[in-house]
């Protein structure tokens, strides 16, 4: 039941975090960047997506960890941001298609789930799929959340960086080669009271009783 459930769980976030990286290449592409579509990035076939480390055995790792919080990533599209038609201000529209992505496919979990206590499955069903909605809406909401920490590579710091002038930008964007590194930390060991896998675990529960589930 372990590796059935730590399957599944992989497919379901592989899948999540390609349509996180689809939805960023698509916004690129309406917004003027071809680079994604060009290179392949535009569609639901895993193979160009998959990263062995980031979607793979991070995740399996967490998992069979009985780590609270689970999560990985599909290789991110590029985007080029010199072909987008109003610079920082697009890059942060596209950043946050990703999440805004994953909170969609979340919420359309959490309504059927609601679906199935009115239609008439048989009860093992119901729990077998009441199951999977539920770690669809976990998984997507988990993604979107930490996707959103506005630490560099992830999606948060591109927002972010539209708060900054466009130096104090470019210096804050470029401590990214550390980024996961500072985010690792964070997540291992509490600073001063604050523990950021708690503050994701609090954010998750709180959103998830927003979905009614």
């Amino acid at each position: 039941m372990d590796l059935i459930f730590a399957t599944v769980t992989i497919i379901i976030l592989v899948y999540s975090a390609i349509l996180h990286e689809i939805a960023h290449g698509f916004v690129a592409y309406r917004l003027g960047d071809p680079t994604a579509k060009l290179l392949g990035r535009l569609t639901l076939d895993p193979r160009p997506h998959i990263d062995p480390i980031m979607s793979i055995a991070l995740p399996l790792i967490l998992i069979l960890s009985g780590s609270p919080v689970i999560f990985g990533a599909a290789k991110p599209v590029p985007v080029d941001g010199f072909n987008l038609r109003d610079g920082r201000k697009d890059v942060a529209i596209v950043s946050l298609a990703g999440p805004a992505t994953n909170f969609l496919i979340a919420g359309i979990a959490a309504l059927a789930i609601k679906l199935l206590l009115i239609l008439p499955f048989d009860p093992s069903i119901a729990a077998t799929l009441n199951w999977l909605l539920l770690t669809i809406v976990r998984i997507n909401l988990l993604l979107g959340i930490f996707n959103l920490i506005p630490i560099p590579p992830l999606d948060g710091s591109k927002v972010f960086a539209l708060l900054l002038p466009e130096r104090q930008a470019a210096a804050y964007l470029s401590i990214s080669s550390i980024g996961i590194f500072i985010l690792f930390f964070l997540l291992m060991f509490p600073i001063g009271g604050f523990s950021l896998g708690e503050f994701i675990f609090n954010l998750l529960n709180f959103s998830e009783k927003l979905l009614g589930i």
